[in-house]
């Protein structure tokens, strides 16, 4: 299989157009159409439903979406692994929820490296389902995430806690006053969601949704808003008076887990980094 071909289906469906995935591949608009007829034609299904502006992929181009993706990473984990150093004896790879890493591991990386000696590390930051697929694939060997994933051939620990906390960039407020200031609501995850919903309710329609807890700290101050961010992240600048907690809101907790294939030949590094981990954010 040619990788070339599943890389310029994977542009073709993410774009939805022949055109713009050809400027993103620095390929001719022809070339593309070929690419994906040769596609095609190797598995004896039509990938895409091609109508006037407006390209979308059939249920086999569906099906074909997830296949393509796993290939690719296997590929390049293959790579990779082939190329490692004298020095490296193997490599892991990390999947990370989106806002897991920034928020909350920012040491993580160097704590890992430090610790787990001629292991080189791979880190993608990836959907909770791509994770999932990709663990059961085999070419993740763990995945970080506010949820933990209901695959009984998965095994889940628990790493620890994290609060969030209600701040507000425009000065001291109360839950009340909250409710006319401008809320930013960041993806923290279904729990928080549920949490959120039950809970908070008079907090007006967010005048931004993330799921990036950096970006909403630099759009909180900028704006004078209010969000939920973590404490670990806030607690300089609500010392130093420049943001503060709105009183009356209750921090809301959520579970930090890893997960693995219960069967991966790396077990024992697997384990090594889950201690790691662990300590990484009890410190937080």
């Amino acid at each position: 299989m040619d990788t070339d071909l599943l890389k310029t289906f994977l542009e073709v469906a993410r774009t939805r157009h022949f055109g713009k995935a050809a400027d993103n591949l620095f390929l001719t608009r022809s070339a593309v159409s070929f690419r994906v007829k040769q596609l095609e034609s190797a598995l004896g299904v039509e990938l895409f439903e091609r109508q006037r502006n407006n390209i979308q992929p059939t249920s086999a181009g569906e099906r074909m979406l997830i296949h393509a993706e796993a290939i690719l990473t296997a590929w390049e984990r293959a790579k990779q692994d082939i190329s490692l150093s004298s020095e490296q004896s193997m490599q892991m790879a990390v999947g990370i929820a989106p806002n897991v890493w920034s928020a909350y591991l920012q040491g993580a990386l160097q704590t890992l490296h430090d610790g787990l000696d001629g292991v080189a590390l791979r880190t993608e930051e990836l959907p909770h389902t791509v994770m999932g697929r990709q663990l059961l694939a085999r070419t993740l060997d763990m995945m970080i995430s506010f949820d933990a994933p209901q695959l009984d051939e998965l095994e889940a620990i628990k790493l620890g806690e994290i609060e969030l906390c209600l701040v507000s960039g425009a000065g001291p407020a109360t839950l009340q006053e909250a409710a006319e200031l401008p809320y930013i609501k960041v993806n923290w995850g279904t729990v928080f969601n549920i949490q959120h919903a039950k809970e908070f309710a008079d907090l007006p329609i967010p005048i931004m949704h993330t799921g990036s807890a950096a970006i909403a700290l630099d759009f909180l101050r900028a704006n004078g808003a209010t969000a939920f961010l973590p404490k670990n992240m806030v607690t300089g600048l609500l010392e130093s008076g420049e943001l503060h907690l709105v009183e009356g809101a209750r921090e809301l907790s959520r579970s930090l887990y890893l997960a693995y294939w219960g069967e991966n030949d790396r077990l024992e590094i697997i384990r090594s980094a889950v201690k790691l981990l662990s300590q990484v954010v009890k410190q937080d």
